[in-house]
C-alpha cells in the first residue's frame, strides 16, 4: 500500500479545539471576513463556502444560515434555496475548475460521518478521472492541493456573474 501525505491536514488535526457557545458555520454565517472564511457566495438563507482542509480541490460546503442538525429543521423554501445554491455552485464549478464529475452529499450523524453535528451542510465535491478523493480509495495517486484563496477568487466571481 502506497502512503497519502496531505500535510495541510495536520493543523487541523493538531489545533487545540476549543469548546464555543456557537458553532463553526454560525460565526461564520454571522462573520464579514468571508475572504479569511473562504466563503464565496452568500444567498438570503445560505451561503457556501470552501473547505479549509478538502481532500479535493474545490471542495465546497452549502449551509444554511439557521443551525439545524438536519433537514427537518428547515422551512420548504429554506431546502430551495438550499438546493439551488448547491446547483449554482456545481454550474461555478464547473465553470471555473472543469471537473469530470461530483459528489454531492449530506453526512447526518456521527456514524455517517458528519464532522459538525449540530449544523447540516451539503458537500459538494469535484472528481476527476483518476484524483484521490477519500482517503480508503488510493491506489498509486498523488494529491495535488490548490490554494484555497485562488480557488476561492474564482468561484466569487463565477458566483457573481
Amino acid at each position: 500500500m502506497d502512503s497519502l501525505h496531505a500535510p495541510w491536514r495536520i493543523e487541523y488535526i493538531l489545533a487545540r479545539k476549543p469548546e464555543l457557545k456557537e458553532g463553526l458555520f454560525a460565526r461564520i454565517a454571522q462573520s464579514s471576513d468571508d475572504e479569511g472564511n473562504y466563503v464565496v457566495v452568500r444567498d438570503r438563507t445560505c451561503f457556501a463556502l470552501l473547505n479549509r482542509y478538502p481532500y479535493n480541490g474545490g471542495h465546497l460546503m452549502v449551509v444554511p444560515y439557521k443551525e439545524v442538525a438536519d433537514l427537518n429543521g428547515l422551512t420548504d423554501a429554506e431546502v430551495t434555496d438550499l438546493w439551488k445554491l448547491v446547483r449554482r455552485c456545481l454550474n461555478a464549478l464547473t465553470a471555473v475548475m472543469k471537473p469530470d464529475g461530483f459528489n454531492v452529499g449530506i453526512n447526518l450523524g456521527k456514524v455517517a460521518g458528519a464532522g459538525i453535528l449540530e449544523h447540516v451542510h451539503i458537500h459538494i465535491v469535484p472528481r476527476w478521472n483518476g484524483d484521490t478523493n477519500f482517503m480508503p480509495v488510493i491506489a498509486d495517486t498523488g494529491v495535488v492541493p490548490d490554494a484555497l484563496r485562488e480557488i476561492a477568487a474564482k468561484l466569487r466571481a463565477e458566483l457573481a456573474k
